[in-house]
């Protein structure tokens, strides 16, 4: 059996409890109790959310043998430093577990307790220039869903949490049960840790629904060319007037801004379809195969490939 604690203080992040249904359903999936999940703090006791919701936890002095720790963030670790004895707890008894993951912005709890000195880790976005800031040793690459590096997890805020657990489940028990949990879980997409924290289109963030039309007529038209002739008949403009409000609104030309929107696509696909590259480059709009490894490349860093077969940037 594997045993996981999750190591909470006052303040703690609730949503962040709710990567326990993930491991729930993963035992209910593999047909026998492999998970076994247990709350700590460092006193035990009563623990309060952020939202002040009780929580009965057992003190970490009477913690067995655990395989995996799962440290709870809280809202701003800026003015909620972890305890000392917590710190002590980590940077002892913490590392003869088989990993130890940050949730949030848990991570600046292992960062405190020195286990992620040179690794690579993330965190909320909002917190990881703090993390980089206070950190220096730490290579913290603030735009993942969340980083694996040796027996060091940290994941990104809120959502991202589950699938770091997802992923937990997908190394301890397969891929296929990894699967199984999520459409159990009614998650849209079981997402690698390359992922990036936003979504194209929120990152483009129109200021006029006129522009934001054009965005969602892009996305439903991806295998097209979308000319800015295309775009600017959408968007009821001259090509000049379109490509000049279009700039203004969204921070970035039309030709780059569907580029991100054909990445966006490919990469969900890549994800949770078996379709082969060559499809998904013709039915995201790139010329070709290798068209859609130059930009993955450009976007991301990686090559499709890289996805495919669910590696991470080790």
């Amino acid at each position: 059996m594997h045993h996981i604690g999750y190591l909470l203080a006052d303040g703690y992040q609730i949503l962040a409890l709710g990567t326990q249904t993930v491991f729930e359903c993963a035992n209910e999936v593999a047909g026998e109790p492999f998970y076994a999940l247990e709350n700590y703090s460092l006193r035990g006791g009563e623990v309060r959310s952020s939202l002040g919701l009780g929580l009965q936890t057992r003190p970490l002095a009477q913690a067995g043998v655990i395989d995996t720790w799962l440290v709870i963030g809280v809202n701003n670790p800026l003015t909620m430093p972890p305890a000392a004895g917590v710190l002590d707890f980590l940077a002892g008894t913490g590392r003869q577990a088989r990993r130890v993951a940050g949730i949030c912005t848990g991570g600046f709890v292992l960062a405190e307790a020195g286990l992620l000195t040179g690794r690579r880790a993330t965190t909320h976005w909002a917190y990881a220039g703090d993390l980089r800031r206070l950190y220096p040793q730490i290579q913290v690459e603030e735009d993942r869903i969340y980083i694996v590096d040796g027996p060091a997890w940290t994941s990104a805020g809120m959502t991202a949490g589950l699938d770091l657990a997802l992923a937990m489940v997908e190394k301890d028990l397969g891929s296929e049960v990894a699967r199984s949990v999520a459409h159990k879980l009614v998650m849209h997409q079981h997402r690698s840790g390359g992922q990036s924290q936003h979504s194209e289109m929120l990152n483009l963030a129109p200021k006029t629904d006129r522009i934001q039309n054009v965005l969602n007529y892009a996305r439903q038209h991806l295998a097209s060319p979308l000319t800015v002739e295309e775009l600017a008949d959408t968007a009821h403009l001259s090509p000049r007037q379109f490509t000049r409000v279009f700039t203004a609104e969204t921070g970035l030309p039309p030709a780059k801004a569907i580029e991100g929107l054909r990445l966006e696509a490919a990469r969900l696909m890549i994800e949770q379809s078996r379709h082969t590259l060559e499809t998904i480059a013709r039915e995201t709009g790139f010329r070709d195969r290798r068209h859609m490894r130059e930009a993955f490349l450009r976007g991301f860093g990686i090559a499709p490939q890289v996805l495919r077969r669910g590696g991470e940037l080790e």
